[in-house]
């Protein structure tokens, strides 16, 4: 599906879901569809493209661009991705919504004041 969907299109904008299924599906294969002139955009999972295949591909010019909000390694991107001029990093930002950031923010009171009460996080950290 993503394969005949790249040969198809320029620009793809890749939201899907993360996970074992989806691991790597935008390949190299992908990328080479999309062509010299492609473009793509991702934010779903940094898990979900090949980063390796997507570096190589950006710079050799046989991809127009890239803007990225999700990598693979988040927070700690791989730092080929900052010598390149056709690719634009951002810090997970996608879900910045209002409903996102409130509901975040509820969440955060909701943790502090279970661990106040002496009760374990909702969302612990190990």
């Amino acid at each position: 599906m993503p394969l005949s969907l790249a040969q198809a299109v320029q620009d793809m904008v890749v939201t899907i879901v993360g996970g074992p299924a989806t691991q790597g599906i935008v390949s190299a294969q992908v990328l080479e569809a999309l062509g010299p002139e492609g473009l793509i955009v991702n934010v779903a999972r940094g898990s979900v493209i090949d980063e390796n295949a997507l570096i190589e591909a950006l710079g050799a010019g046989r991809l127009r661009g890239a803007a990225l909000d999700v990598f693979r390694s988040e927070p700690d991107i791989d730092r080929r991705f900052l010598a390149l001029p056709n690719v634009l990093l951002l810090p997970h930002i996608g879900s910045a919504t209002v409903e996102t950031r409130a509901a975040m923010g509820q969440l955060q009171r909701d943790n502090l004041a279970a661990v106040l009460a002496g009760r374990p996080a909702l969302t612990p950290v190990a």
